[in-house]
């Protein structure tokens, strides 16, 4: 299937080519159906390029009238529209990557990963012996 097709004087887009398009350097949305290349928005938006980029690879139709947008950014959305998507090529149920968690070293952090592998087994450990001995020791012997 080829990525893009002329439709009645408009670019039609797949689906999935468009989800390509999920960078700061290459941005595409769609809203409404329709296409819109935000690369050169990117460091205008008011909510910054994060916003645009967790928008990208879905319809972000109801985001975008959810956030209740103003006439003038409604406006502004025809500098940036490239065309259409085809609506054959969009998934019945659309679908959130969780981007890969970061793990963030703290320098200061000497204690190292075995010692909380142990406290995991010896706190469970130390609770049953505690119950142990205070049952003991409240033990009624006389029966």
């Amino acid at each position: 299937m080829q990525a893009a097709m002329r439709t009645s004087g408009k670019k039609a887009f797949a689906f999935n080519e468009v989800s390509k398009h999920n960078t700061t350097k290459d941005c595409w949305l769609i809203i409404e159906g329709k296409v819109y290349d935000v690369t050169p928005f990117m460091e205008d938006h008011p909510g910054g390029a994060e916003v645009l980029l967790a928008a990208t690879g879905k319809d972000t139709t109801t985001d975008f009238e959810d956030i209740g947008h103003s006439d003038d950014a409604k406006g502004m959305m025809n500098t940036y529209y490239i065309g259409e998507v085809e609506n054959s090529s969009v998934p019945l149920k659309s679908t959130y990557n969780v981007p890969p968690a970061v793990h963030y070293d703290h320098p200061d952090n000497k204690t190292s990963p075995f010692v909380f592998k142990i406290f995991k087994f010896l706190v469970p450990l130390f609770v049953l012996s505690l119950t142990l001995v205070v049952r003991s020791y409240t033990k009624d012997t006389s029966a």
